[in-house]
């Protein structure tokens, strides 16, 4: 299916990134390519090194970016991001894009078991390689650890009432589509608010299931050694869960003295964009600057 991705806030990243013609810059969440494309237009004689660990998403990368040279693709966790750019030929990088969260193809794409709007097998795995599964934990996990990540990543204030649903279904059979788990939640919570009920429920399950925060602190670690002097490290988070963690590691950076924190609050998307994109409108951008 074609898939229409709008990067969000393009220009304020490439900005931010301070790009020139000679350098190197590592896209650690490739995704379907577009901050990647807007970068090799504004320097066409750059290198990319893009990551992504969804095979398929790297696919579509590789076809939008086939007119551009020096484009290095590996499907790879962005927490191994110093092994994936060593192993293109490189060292440092002159800046590093974190694009953090659920992308287009994952909500849109069929078959992968992200949305609670679709009837389809729960998945919910970035990277397809992998074990663990959204169905796995929803039908495995104790009653208080699915009620515990459920309050811990979905900030979820009913997440016990939530998880003894899903405990008292699963004993008479099996959860295994995304309709089934969202019907449960929706059914626990007796009706809607102002945002679909299995919205935080279903955010739990995939930060879960691809240990998204265990991913980004590492990434922040890792990537504050890989940049060279003077490059920058740009995130867009999407939720406060990962906004807070990418603050306080450029915090602790700073207070080391290896970074220079660029933006002192976090800089969003214009109006005209949120109007146009709904995927900006929780978008957060922090920028450190290697010192």
């Amino acid at each position: 299916m074609d898939i229409v991705h709008v990067p969000v806030m393009q220009e304020e990243v490439i900005e931010a990134l301070n790009v020139e013609r000679s350098g190197v810059y590592l896209d650690a969440t490739i995704g379907l390519g577009g901050h990647a494309e807007g970068i090799l237009q504004r320097a066409g004689d750059c290198t990319i090194i893009g990551l992504d660990r969804d095979e398929r998403a790297l696919e579509i990368a590789r076809d939008r970016l086939k007119d551009f040279s020096q484009v290095h693709l590996v499907q790879e966790s962005f927490s191994n991001m110093a092994a994936a750019v060593k192993s293109v030929g490189h060292d440092r990088v002159n800046g590093i894009l974190l694009d953090i969260g659920v992308s287009t193809l994952h909500l849109k794409a069929e078959g992968r078991g992200f949305s609670f709007l679709r009837d389809e097998p729960l998945d919910m795995r970035m990277d397809r390689r992998q074990r663990l599964t959204a169905e796995g934990v929803v039908n495995s996990y104790p009653e208080k650890d699915l009620a515990d990540l459920i309050w811990r990543f979905g900030e979820e204030r009913h997440s016990r009432r939530i998880a003894k649903a899903i405990v008292f279904r699963r004993r008479k059979e099996r959860i295994r589509t995304c309709t089934d788990l969202a019907e449960i939640v929706e059914k626990s919570l007796r009706g809607r608010g102002r945002i679909h009920p299995a919205t935080r429920t279903f955010q739990a399950l995939r930060i879960e299931v691809n240990k998204e925060l265990e991913e980004l602190a590492s990434a922040l670690e890792a990537g504050s050694e890989l940049l060279e002097s003077g490059g920058r490290f740009c995130v867009l988070s999407y939720h406060s869960l990962e906004d807070r963690i990418v603050k306080h590691a450029f915090r602790k950076c700073a207070k080391e003295g290896l970074f220079h924190i660029i933006t002192k609050k976090p800089l969003v998307a214009n109006r005209e964009e949120r109007q146009l994109n709904p995927s900006s409108r929780s978008a957060k951008l922090r920028v450190g600057e290697k010192l």
